[in-house]
């Protein structure tokens, strides 16, 4: 089974999805924006990514730029702002066990098969 967290509205994240489709059919769809992440759930994921908080962070989105941009925050901080404004993941995100990828670009999740 593979897990992908997924903005429906994002170009990127539909590719991703797209490319896991073309690949298989053992695939959850969980969109984040609706189903928000827990911290304790989103410190899984960044342990499977082998990512540290600042670095699966959206700098483009104008709540970045408006709130956070500039700022220094520990890892903990950045996982709450995460939780409150998930638009800031990065997208989508890929997990098959206890591995996890960022699928930018998509071929990106080919390590998965």
């Amino acid at each position: 089974m593979y897990t992908i967290y997924h903005n429906p509205r994002c170009k990127k994240s539909r590719a991703g999805l797209q490319y896991m489709k073309e690949r298989t059919d053992d695939i959850e769809v969980i969109e984040y924006l609706k189903n928000p992440l827990t911290e304790k759930e989103l410190e899984t994921l960044l342990m499977k990514l082998h990512k540290k908080p600042h670095e699966m962070i959206r700098t483009q989105e104008a709540v970045y730029k408006s709130d956070y941009k500039g700022k220094n925050f520990n890892d903990h901080e950045w996982i709450k702002i995460m939780v409150d404004n998930p638009k800031l993941i990065k997208r989508p995100i890929v997990v098959k066990g206890n591995k996890a990828v960022w699928g930018d670009p998509a071929d990106e999740l080919e390590v998965l098969f």
